[in-house]
């Protein structure tokens, strides 16, 4: 069985055999999968020339839980320090 991107969104990282087995045992962090994904999109619109502010935007209207403030925590790599 192939998987699609949806299935496995990390398919450029992983191989989806690697990606099922990792999901059937628990071991992903979804929030870490959604982040990834968030940052693959911000880069391939900045790529296509869109503003920051824009792409942050539509971003944010693709996941409206989450604050613009996120958003751009999250496609600059900006953490807190412990």
């Amino acid at each position: 069985m192939e998987l699609t991107f949806d299935q496995n969104p990390l398919g450029d990282l992983v191989p989806a055999e690697v990606y099922q087995t990792l999901e059937a045992h628990n071991l992903l962090n979804e929030k870490g999968v959604r982040d990834y994904q968030i940052r693959q999109q911000f880069r391939s619109m900045r790529a296509e020339d869109m503003p920051a502010y824009e792409a942050i935007e539509e971003l944010r209207e693709q996941h409206p839980y989450l604050q613009f403030d996120t958003i751009r925590k999250i496609v600059y790599g900006l953490r807190r320090r412990s």
